[in-house]
């Protein structure tokens, strides 16, 4: 590990320190690229996917399979990482990544598909934390917060240019080109990362304080992953078999979900907990919206997969503008009316989506809604993080940031979980896809009214 700068000779650490890590960090920019490239450029063709592979019944277990394993990836990214250094877990992860999108593009069956955005999820979640964990076992200290953001920042475009160029690639060829066309491009980075991490330089020591504390954890991550998976599959029909399965999925939740979470998590608590509330209602509800709307256009609407791509790029596009307004121009709004303002307009963009099932509507009144939440997002979420950071304990601002990732993750299954089972009611019930996405759509009003009833509760401390 590069020593910390001698004082007087920054200029020269530095040097040395570029010259030593510059090929780790290009690499390590190279694969969060590839993994944010992968994990959204995949979304507006599974749609396409679904109706192919006769699986639409499904597909919200398929959009769900991505999210539930990325939360036991990182919790077991981070076990293997403190267990025996990041440089396993990431090797494995880049691999995984590379066979996963092969299975996904493959797929002769919508389980098929399950199986691989399950598997992909695994390789996102221990890819992510493995990177930030090996940047903190081997970067001096000084230089890990520039390192870390340069991370994230490599998110940016394939959020912008990753879902319309795979709608492209999908209307003009098959969405399976886009599955194989990233696995070809993950393949060099993934063998490059394997033969870097191989030297002993990138190898930390084992911590065993870090692999006892990490296994509880571990497990209930794992519970909680099967419980969302059970849940998923189980809202996708009404028989008893898939009640026993949504039985089966609730009671691992309630058990095994409230470990991840702060104490009163669910009662909305003052302070951290009902601020890590709402941000899983507000990410749910967006997820959600992000997962029907597409199988809505493509369904319902005929709208080729470019056309999907676009909408995620304009949602894109919002959610940054809209962030960027609540951080310059609204910054003296107290943070708690930021929140009621975002969970206004997304309740503003589901009235949107709900008049867009209408038969008689454009396939743009659906596709906005798309961005319109994406602007409630954008004053939604960066406010609740900042509140979360306000009512942490000092020196606990790291158990207030992941409770609120575990949590989005958690909102985002349960929702999207609530409204599957609504949707294939209607279905069942044989009143329509259109009435369907209409019913689905009307329940995420309900998180919305919740996140404006509880607001006050995340006031900042004066």
């Amino acid at each position: 590990m590069a020593a910390d700068p001698a004082p007087g000779r920054p200029e020269v650490t530095e040097g040395l320190f570029s010259r030593k890590y510059a090929a780790a960090t290009s690499i390590f920019a190279a694969v969060m690229f590839l993994t944010g490239l992968a994990a959204l450029a995949v979304v507006p063709t599974l749609p396409t996917a679904a109706r192919a592979l006769d699986g639409v019944s499904l597909y919200p277990l398929v959009a769900g399979c991505f999210v539930a394993a990325s939360l036991l990836g990182g919790v077991l990214g981070g076990h293997w990482a403190d267990r025996a250094g990041a440089h396993r877990p990431l090797a494995a992860g880049m691999v995984l990544a590379v066979v996963t999108l092969l299975v996904s593009g493959a797929s002769t069956s919508i389980w098929q598909l399950a199986a691989g955005r399950f598997l992909d999820g695994l390789a996102a979640g221990m890819v992510a934390v493995a990177i930030n964990t090996a940047i903190g076992q081997t970067y001096p200290g000084h230089v890990r917060p520039r390192a870390l953001a340069l991370m994230s920042t490599c998110w940016i475009i394939p959020s912008l240019v990753g879902p319309p160029l795979a709608g492209l690639v999908a209307e003009w060829w098959t969405w399976r080109a886009v599955f194989y066309g990233l696995a070809a491009l993950t393949l060099v980075p993934a063998l490059v990362v394997v033969a870097l991490l191989r030297s002993s330089s990138w190898s930390a020591t084992p911590t065993p304080s870090g692999e006892t504390a990490s296994r509880p954890a571990l497990l209930v991550a794992t519970a909680v992953s099967l419980g969302a998976a059970l849940g998923q599959y189980g809202v996708s029909g009404w028989d008893p078999r898939h009640l026993l399965f949504t039985v089966g999925g609730l009671a691992l939740l309630v058990v095994f979900a409230p470990r991840l979470l702060p104490p009163g998590t669910w009662r909305a608590v003052r302070g951290l907990p009902a601020t890590v509330l709402l941000c899983g209602l507000g990410s749910g509800v967006f997820f959600t919206l992000e997962a029907f709307v597409p199988l809505l256009l493509v369904t319902e609407r005929g709208v080729p997969p470019v056309g999907i791509g676009l909408a995620f790029t304009g949602a894109a596009l919002a959610w940054a503008a809209s962030s960027w307004v609540q951080g310059h121009l609204l910054n003296h709004w107290p943070r708690h009316r930021l929140v009621v303002t975002g969970a206004l307009v997304l309740a503003g963009a589901v009235a949107v989506a709900i008049v867009g099932t209408v038969p008689a509507m454009s396939a743009f009144v659906a596709a906005s809604a798309m961005v319109v939440a994406a602007v409630g997002m954008g004053l939604f979420a960066p406010s609740l993080t900042v509140l979360s950071l306000s009512h942490s304990p000092a020196g606990r601002q790291g158990y207030a940031s992941s409770a609120m990732q575990t949590n989005q993750n958690l909102g985002q299954i349960s929702v999207l979980g609530a409204a599957s089972g609504v949707f294939n009611a209607f279905l069942s019930i044989g009143w329509g896809e259109p009435a369907g996405y209409g019913a689905a759509f009307g329940l995420l009003l309900v998180p919305c009214a919740v996140a404006v009833l509880y607001a006050v509760r995340v006031r900042a401390p004066e």
